[in-house]
């Protein structure tokens, strides 16, 4: 059931990533000595994020890689500084193996850290920017690593969360952001660059582990270790998105999500100029999109979100027609909103389904979400999905059940041990969905969110979708509750437009809006109306907020 492995396999799988690789125009000529340096490269380093950073400065040292709030680096700049900070980081006794938990937003500083830690060959934990002290303290205390790196607005938080040596990423504090020539004052990322020789480095004895935090929105988040994929992971996203070299991209997804990493990742596979802002604000992600010159956009769900929450004339004031992806993931696309995105800015929008565990699973195209706006779409390059019963066997077409995943690019494993559960070469995603005729994923919610209510099974994901094609509902989220009759009851958290469209909205409208769509079992005996509702860094909703409201 799992990927192909006889010759012939092999052989349509390297045919179809060269086809996929030439439409992405990265197959053309270069000169020998450029090809002989990458070569090189790639044979000494491997294919992380230092190869990538190394390669581009061989091959096109002065294309502009990075655009932030404090400029622009060429990818010679980003590679002399990565050298340089790797050498300061290095002397101040960082070696191959050790552990740097990065909590920083989208800057330089991240990119600057994560190339040098990686030609190091030291791991890296990206921390999410949303966390709370006590869960901040639990991690660093299981995870042990030799170095913070973040960025200033945390001080305070890592200051509560324990001693550990640290470094500061973003500064805002001005007289921060340049070298200290007394030796006062604390190490920053400025500093240690200015301070490093940019002179290459050797190659380390073992090649850096990535560890992404799951999104820990039931339970408490875990570090998933990617293991080396090879360019698996930029085939597969390339497969389905019609991405091509030299673009330019707008990662406004965090970078310490997986989302956000993977297209830097496939940026530095490109040689594309990634666009950066610290913080997601709604127009000044268009404003940067249409500024730099954007053909890619990449963001969560809720972003899409505020984005059309702008007012007309704000909206119209920008041209994003040279946007040909908007490329979006992290959680489920609630009601229409894929349709309502599209009808306002073109038919580019890619929906992809995976996680932290399984990478990339499925991707919706526009032409899928126009036609059924809940799917999930269909597998990518090397890509494998089955539906599964509780004893481990296919269901029939249409049915539901677990969702199996197989791939290159599968979690390693938890980093305090264990791992998701996998079935001849599959591995479980953690959410019940259905395939249906044309080979199109339904993903009808996590398999621990089912709840049985009198007998029936519910998942909160279908009563969330209805809810939110509700005119006057901005956002909506449902979670299973004791109820001492049926067992189990649903409870809806909802969010109403400001100002909300038509007459005045309240629990017995919504709950006959749900009862006139979906079967009787599944409304709400109860909604509660919010301001907002929780959310991780990312985006997504902290289910377990909400179960433990009263």
């Amino acid at each position: 059931m799992g990927l192909p492995r006889t010759a012939a396999g092999l052989v349509v799988r390297s045919l179809r990533a060269a086809r996929v690789l030439t439409a992405a125009r990265l197959v053309r000529p270069y000169s020998p000595r450029v090809v002989l340096g990458v070569s090189r490269t790639l044979r000494s380093w491997g294919v992380g994020p230092a190869a990538g950073c190394i390669a581009l400065a061989q091959r096109a040292p002065t294309r502009v890689g990075l655009v932030d709030e404090r400029g622009e680096l060429t990818f010679l700049a980003m590679h002399q500084r990565s050298n340089a900070l790797a050498d300061s980081l290095r002397r101040r006794g960082l070696r191959a193996g050790d552990t740097v938990a990065v909590m920083m937003r989208n800057h330089r500083g991240f990119l600057d850290v994560t190339l040098a830690t990686s030609k190091l060959g030291a791991d890296l934990l990206f921390l999410n920017t949303a966390f709370a002290a006590p869960a901040l303290r639990a991690l660093l205390e299981r995870e042990r690593p030799a170095l913070v790196v973040h960025d200033e607005e945390f001080s305070a938080l890592l200051d509560a969360a324990g001693e550990v040596d640290r470094v500061l990423g973003w500064t805002d504090t001005e007289t921060w952001v340049g070298t200290w020539a007394d030796g006062e004052g604390p190490d920053t990322v400025e500093s240690l660059v200015a301070a490093g020789s940019s002179a290459d480095l050797e190659p380390p004895g073992r090649a850096s582990r990535l560890v992404i935090l799951t999104s820990g929105t039931t339970g408490a988040p875990r570090g998933a270790a990617r293991s080396d994929a090879g360019v698996d992971a930029a085939v597969a996203l390339l497969s389905r998105l019609p991405l091509r070299a030299g673009g330019r991209t707008h990662i406004a997804a965090p970078l310490f999500h997986t989302w956000g990493l993977a297209h830097w990742a496939l940026c530095l596979l490109l040689g594309s100029t990634v666009v950066l802002r610290r913080r997601f604000e709604p127009e000044d992600c268009v404003r940067a999109a249409e500024l730099e010159s954007c053909d890619a956009l990449v963001v969560v769900p809720v972003m899409l979100q505020r984005i059309l929450e702008l007012d007309d004339d704000v909206l119209a004031g920008y041209d994003l027609s040279r946007v040909r992806v908007v490329a979006v993931s992290g959680s489920a696309l609630p009601g229409d909103l894929p349709v309502t995105w599209m009808d306002r800015f073109g038919d580019t929008l890619f929906n992809v389904y995976g996680s932290a565990e399984v990478a990339y699973a499925t991707v919706a195209g526009p032409a899928d979400l126009r036609s059924v706006p809940g799917t999930a779409g269909r597998p990518p390059y090397s890509t494998v999905v089955r539906i599964l019963d509780a004893a481990g066997d296919p269901v029939p077409t249409g049915e539901s059940g677990r969702i199996f995943v197989g791939n290159s690019l599968l979690l390693a494993g938890y980093t305090g041990g264990g791992g998701k559960e996998v079935l001849d070469g599959l591995m479980a995603s953690g959410d019940v969905g259905r395939l249906d005729a044309d080979g199109l994923l339904y993903v009808e919610g996590r398999d621990d969110e089912m709840i049985v209510s009198g007998g029936e099974n519910v998942f909160p994901q279908e009563v969330e979708d209805c809810l939110a094609r509700h005119k006057a509902v901005r956002e909506a989220a449902a979670v299973g509750v004791v109820d001492d009759d049926f067992g189990q009851r649903l409870r809806a958290f909802v969010v109403l437009r400001d100002p909300a469209p038509g007459p005045a909205v309240d629990e017995r409208t919504l709950q006959a809006h749900v009862r006139d769509h979906l079967a009787r079992f599944a409304v709400p005996r109860e909604i509660v109306f919010l301001d907002a509702l929780p959310r991780n860094a990312p985006g997504k909703v902290l289910k377990r907020e909400l179960a433990a409201r009263t």
